[in-house]
């Protein structure tokens, strides 16, 4: 091999082989065992196999049809697995829910039927032209598809320095996006390009990913810097808009299981800077803050939900116990539920 082609396999390789290797991590070594890791391991693993193919086939054009259909069909998972990543990241859920698989299954089964009925073998023509151009742009609803997520993320921090959890959100969802585009557009270009793209985007987020855990500063505020000290007001006013904006948009605050730390998880601050916020800018604590926001729902559901209960009304603004309904009601009103329907009954 000439010297030149051996180095464009390298680099063309590299990106894929490290992917496998990241994908085989995630899903076995890793400590942090978060549902999110296990999408994000099936993405790797699902472009890492298609980049996989495209090497070995530009270097080796009588590669297996077997290889080259099941390299094909693999990008089929890369947009699904994308979309879960995103989704569990943004929503945290505590265990898989049953319809993220039929995202899996359908495609599967898809792909299953078309494998037995069209093999690559006897149709190539059709796998290198509708098939594969058409999952592409499956890759690429599914990249659409997330980029709501992705933008309430950032949304939800605006105003404050680029956070952890979102940075690395949006360099995954980029990477991909470029990366479709480069298969899309290859055409054009190279047949090689998809590899080469995927090798530098893959190690340009790691490299920005240790660049951020080098410099944490830059990307997240050190907690223990305004600790017993005060918070600049500009700083501060700008976490509430955030906050305010994330519960107003949300309703996280319905659930009765919501803490401190879950609102600052997804701030990207501590929860003790967080406390100290709204301690010291809105003189309350965070069960007051939080109770603020349900009590005004609760107004709202006592005078247009006749048929619910108080206590039902209760339950579904977030209060675990009738009592503490109740008590913070009559705290922040001056008046218990059933006065303050009666006042405002038309």
């Amino acid at each position: 091999m000439e010297i030149s082609k051996a180095i464009l396999f390298f680099f063309s390789a590299l990106g894929a082989f490290n992917g496998f290797i990241l994908s085989i991590y995630f899903l076995f070594v890793a400590k942090n065992k978060h549902i999110s890791n296990y999408f994000l391991a099936m993405m790797l693993l699902a472009i890492s196999t298609r980049i996989g193919k495209s090497v070995f086939f530009y270097f080796n054009p009588d590669l297996a049809y077997i290889y080259l259909q099941l390299g094909i069909s693999a990008l089929c998972f890369a947009g699904p697995s994308l979309y879960l990543y995103i989704r569990s990241v943004y929503i945290k859920p505590k265990k898989i829910s049953p319809h993220f698989w039929w995202h899996y299954i359908t495609i599967f089964l898809v792909l299953l039927i078309v494998g037995i009925m069209y093999p690559f073998g006897e149709r190539p023509d059709l796998w290198r032209g509708y098939f594969i151009r058409n999952i592409y742009r499956l890759w690429l609803v599914y990249i659409v598809l997330s980029a709501p997520m992705v933008y309430k993320m950032l949304r939800s921090q605006a105003g404050l320095k680029i956070k952890s959890e979102a940075f690395w959100v949006l360099s995954i969802f980029l990477g991909n996006f470029i990366n479709c585009m480069s298969y899309l557009t290859a055409h054009y270009t190279s047949y090689i390009t998809g590899a080469l793209s995927f090798s530098f985007i893959f190690y340009l987020i790691i490299l920005l990913f240790l660049f951020k855990n080098k410099h944490h500063s830059a990307f997240k505020a050190d907690p223990e810097k305004y600790e017993n000290k005060k918070i600049p007001k500009t700083e501060a006013e700008s976490i509430l808009d955030a906050l305010d904006q994330l519960l107003q948009t949300e309703t996280l605050y319905v659930n009765p299981t919501l803490k401190i730390s879950d609102l600052a998880e997804r701030l990207d601050v501590s929860s003790h800077k967080l406390s100290q916020i709204l301690n010291d800018n809105l003189g309350k604590n965070f069960s007051s803050y939080i109770n603020g926001f349900r009590i005004e729902k609760a107004k709202i559901l006592l005078l247009e939900m006749e048929q619910f209960s108080i206590d039902a009304i209760g339950q579904e603004c977030g209060f675990k116990a009738k009592s503490s309904f109740y008590n913070a009601f009559k705290k922040l009103t001056g008046l218990t539920p059933a006065q303050f329907k009666s006042q405002h009954k038309k």
